[in-house]
């Protein structure tokens, strides 16, 4: 008589000749399941009261402004004046020239003549001649002409030594240059 009961518990599908109980899952692991749908619905949405806080969006936010308050960025903003300031002092140029000898001359030449990257010798500029210009494009690089994004990879003062070495070879004209690319600029 038990192998009746068990009988009735057999689900009728057979597959290469084994059948299968049908035993419900207990009622605790259908509510816990069931609990964390719920769960994972509010917090996607973000509902505030799920933790501790305005929401995990609110609080990543805060979290992130304290960090920034912390800890200012790196690569801060340069003013044209504090540039030109620095451009008058010797060492900050040789500091430029060092900086760029081991990180553009590859690319601009050391007398800054251009091969795969632009004649920086010349007076045409394609982002620009200024020293704020200059800058950026240091900072920020010109990634679909391959050239990195320095602000990240220098120091601060390593990329505003730079700027202010590359700003001194407008107008040298190395022999055997790159032609002039970009809009000529008056000093």
């Amino acid at each position: 008589m038990a192998a009746r009961q068990d009988d009735e518990h057999l689900i009728e599908h057979n597959y290469d000749g084994i059948q299968e109980y049908d035993n419900p899952l207990p009622r605790w692991w259908v509510y816990l399941f069931y609990a964390t749908i719920v769960f994972s619905i509010l917090y996607a949405l973000n509902v505030p009261g799920i933790g501790i806080g305005k929401g995990r969006i609110a609080d990543y936010e805060a979290d992130v402004a304290a960090f920034r308050a912390a800890h200012p960025q790196d690569a801060e903003t340069v003013s044209p004046e504090q540039l030109a300031a620095l451009a008058a002092d010797p060492s900050a140029l040789e500091a430029g020239k060092q900086v760029y000898v081991t990180n553009c001359a590859s690319c601009h030449r050391a007398d800054g003549g251009g091969m795969i990257g632009p004649n920086l010798a010349d007076d045409a500029w394609i982002h620009g001649g200024t020293l704020a210009n200059i800058h950026t494009t240091i900072v920020e690089g010109v990634l679909a002409k391959g050239m990195p994004n320095w602000g990240k990879l220098l120091k601060p003062d390593q990329v505003n030594a730079v700027t202010i070495y590359v700003a001194s070879l407008k107008g040298t004209n190395p022999v055997d240059g790159k032609a002039p690319e970009g809009t000529p600029v008056t000093p």
